[in-house]
């Protein structure tokens, strides 16, 4: 019996960055994914897990940024959510749960698990929520091992390594020479690789033969000018001409 090719999605649709936010709908909001849905682009979102195991859609290791108040969100619970305000706005903290309902199919869905403690379990906590998920749905981590989690017990959904070069991050330089340098690529084997714009084109995203997305694509110039490189754009700021790479 052959095993069923997987989707490539995430080389045919731009996709909108933290979902299509502007000042009405902010990041990560369900206003932002309604948004992309309506104009039929991708969704990029990232997620987090709660004190009580629910896997929350929210960008920073804390609220204070978005919600105006200083928690860790790793410390909140699905009670808390509706208390965290995005922005001041009408929109609050959504859970993935929240989201998957939203969408429905309408767009592909690309997740990335924010690197977290191992005892958090997010890949299985997000695993357990998508499975049933009858859309089109991709995973990305800069945690080699969080793509590994999904090549051994999820291997039919799409999986993405997340890279930069890391300049402005404060991270032991071992941790930036394997994680540029895409070292761990054979343990994980992603589908494709999501490299920052910025550091578009190299040599070790070449060398790897898979399709390549980058982030975070902020202009239309941009965009025209890293096109001959890349499979597709995590684009935000502006409204790309169309969804389609075609």
């Amino acid at each position: 019996m052959t095993t069923p090719q997987k989707s490539k999605w995430y080389c045919q649709y731009k996709i909108a960055h933290r979902g299509l936010h502007n000042k009405e709908f902010p990041e990560n909001s369900l206003g932002a994914f309604e948004n992309a849905c309506n104009l039929g682009f991708a969704i990029e979102l990232d997620v987090h897990a709660l004190a009580d195991g629910t896997v929350a859609v929210f960008h920073d290791q804390n609220t204070l940024r978005m919600c105006g108040i200083d928690r860790d969100i790793g410390l909140l619970t699905l009670d808390d959510l509706p208390k965290f305000k995005l922005l001041n706005s009408k929109y609050t903290i959504p859970t993935l749960a929240d989201v998957l309902d939203l969408v429905d199919g309408r767009v592909p869905i690309m997740i990335e698990l924010k690197p977290a403690s191992r005892k958090e379990k997010l890949e299985q906590k997000t695993y357990d929520i998508i499975k049933d998920y009858k859309g089109e749905l991709a995973v990305k981590s800069f945690n080699p091992f969080s793509i590994a989690w999904f090549k051994k017990h999820a291997n039919h959904i799409p999986r993405g390594l997340l890279s930069s070069f890391f300049e402005h991050d404060n991270l032991p330089w071992i941790y930036k020479t394997v994680l540029k340098k895409l070292l761990l690529f054979g343990m994980c084997q992603p589908d494709f690789i999501s490299y920052n714009v910025q550091n578009i084109p190299n040599k070790y995203v070449a060398r790897k033969k898979v399709p390549v997305i980058t982030w975070t694509v902020n202009s239309k110039d941009l965009e025209n000018k890293i096109k001959k490189f890349v499979d597709s754009v995590v684009f935000e700021g502006y409204v790309p001409d169309k969804p389609l790479n075609y």
